[in-house]
């Protein structure tokens, strides 16, 4: 055979070895990466990410609560309106731990620490319970175990004072005991668990610098 045939044969079989070598080590583009289009041709627009909230779509915050269209879900929409910060869920949240700190407080008697969150109406009335229950001698030894159940009844809003109501339905769970001058018990028990149903209504001006909502009237 022809040494410059020869020689051209041997540098293609090495040429043809390297490519291979290189496609193994580096692998291959093809079905991984396309080529860059040039600017403004055949270029998708960015998908929309399915966790993004569409405007004008309904408030979960609202809708998870309140039937949707309801009174009270216009209300709430009103309250947001006026205090974009306000949340339903974190409103119950809170109402949750008040409705705890308030039924305590009132079952040991600590009315000058539930002063400034009760309405004027709602403090003399339990006051006055538990003067009563000071003037025969009694004590009541309670512990609470939680809250069973918990929904928004409820919910008003007055444009004209940025007044808003929220009644909520409390199904609290605790034991109590109830003891007379004497320590003896006469009513309750330190071990059973009783179910006690609330109807409770906060109110607050929306969009005031004051963040407490007032407890303003109780029901069963």
């Amino acid at each position: 055979m022809n040494s410059p045939i020869l020689q051209l044969l041997v540098l293609a079989g090495i040429a043809v070895f390297l490519i291979l070598r290189l496609r193994s080590v580096l692998g291959s583009r093809e079905g991984f990466e396309k080529p860059p289009a040039p600017k403004g041709q055949g270029q998708p627009a960015p998908a929309r990410r399915d966790f993004e909230v569409i405007d004008g779509g309904p408030d979960h915050d609202i809708i998870d609560h309140v039937p949707e269209n309801s009174e009270s879900a216009k209300a709430l929409a009103e309250m947001k309106r006026v205090e974009p910060a306000f949340s339903v869920s974190e409103f119950l949240s809170g109402a949750r731990g008040a409705y705890e700190w308030i039924l305590m407080g009132f079952e040991r008697g600590e009315m000058e620490e539930l002063r400034p969150f009760l309405e004027t109406d709602v403090y003399e009335s339990f006051a006055a319970v538990v003067e009563q229950r000071e003037q025969q001698g009694l004590t009541i030894e309670a512990e609470f175990v939680g809250v069973r159940e918990m929904s928004l009844n409820e919910a008003t809003f007055d444009p004209d004072t940025r007044k808003a109501e929220l009644t909520v339905r409390f199904v609290g769970e605790l034991t109590s005991v109830v003891k007379n001058a004497e320590g003896e018990v006469i009513e309750g028990s330190a071990t059973a668990v009783k179910r006690q149903k609330d109807i409770w209504t906060f109110a607050r001006e929306m969009g005031s610098d004051d963040p407490n909502w007032l407890l303003v009237a109780t029901d069963e």
